[in-house]
């Protein structure tokens, strides 16, 4: 993880045998921030299932939430928009600063690392501010990358899974609702593939990359491998052809059987672009990493 600046480290363990047997309890336990507390307060959840719903308030010191891998410490919940909870309320795990959502984060400057989101419409609520995501493993079906932060994915596995009967799937859905905004999704260097049961369906069920959730919706895919569940034409809308011409959708150097660009949509707002213009969604341009993202440890590539 590099080098950081750990102020203080607590352990959960469901067994009584750390700090805390709860992970809210021990986000309860985090001093608020002052000015004089920089660092991070560490808390390591041991392995095991949590069936808790977690929210950081934003006047919390900087926490670090290290788990013991991916399948061994696992939060988990149950709330859906079916059951009367909103899209927004329904996180299991919700960040704050400033369908069933796995992870609702608000948090500026916040990074995941070596992390699983696993659920099926609307996985991961990216909803604001600046946000990283390094080799963590994203399963979905519907608009299950979304949200209007500005966040780059590097190096992630992308999972579709089936959606129900007569659904298609969309990977992502950038909900940037004004052009001024500094706002999108940038997936760098990522792979995305059919998860096991879509893999193994004859439902031939249609997956593309991306639909406008807002009319300024940004979405960038570079660099990534794109497996043959892409649908050709990429690109789905949302019934508003007002937005094609307003959306920012591009694609650079994607390799794969579903990255050919031959026949995308041709849409005005869509864009096959070069390295010059890819370089504008780096981390280092896009969420300006330099500047903070060596301070958490987590490895990351600054440019294409």
């Amino acid at each position: 993880m590099g080098n950081i600046t750990v102020r203080d480290t607590v352990v959960v363990r469901q067994d009584g045998k750390g700090n805390f047997s709860t992970i809210n309890d021990a986000v309860a336990g985090a001093p608020n921030k002052t000015s004089i507390n920089s660092g991070y307060f560490v808390i390591h959840v041991a392995a095991g299932v949590y069936a808790e719903y977690i929210s950081i308030d934003k006047n919390k010191m900087n926490i670090m939430m290290i788990g013991d891998g991916i399948n061994k410490t696992v939060i988990t919940g149950n709330r859906s928009g079916n059951d009367g909870w909103t899209t927004f309320n329904s996180a299991t795990f919700e960040a704050i600063k400033g369908q069933a959502v796995a992870v609702r984060n608000g948090a500026d400057l916040s990074a995941f690392y070596n992390c699983s989101f696993e659920g099926y419409q609307d996985t991961l609520y990216a909803h604001s501010l600046r946000q990283f995501y390094r080799e963590c493993d994203i399963y979905g079906t519907v608009d299950f990358i979304f949200g209007n932060a500005a966040a780059v994915f590097q190096k992630c596995n992308i999972y579709v899974r089936l959606p129900i009967h007569g659904q298609a799937n969309t990977i992502t859905a950038q909900g940037r609702s004004d052009l001024n905004q500094n706002t999108g999704t940038s997936i760098q260097e990522c792979y995305i593939k059919a998860a096991s049961d879509l893999a193994s369906s004859n439902a031939g069920t249609k997956t593309y990359l991306g639909r406008p959730w807002r009319h300024y919706s940004r979405t960038i895919f570079m660099q990534s491998f794109l497996d043959s569940l892409i649908n050709s034409a990429g690109w789905s809308g949302w019934g508003d052809n007002t937005t094609l011409s307003t959306l920012y959708y591009a694609e650079f150097n994607d390799t794969g059987p579903g990255s050919s660009t031959a026949n995308r949509v041709r849409w005005p707002g869509y864009h096959v672009i070069n390295a010059t213009e890819a370089a504008n969604f780096s981390v280092s341009n896009f969420i300006l990493g330099d500047n903070w993202l060596p301070a958490t440890g987590v490895p990351n590539s600054g440019g294409l």
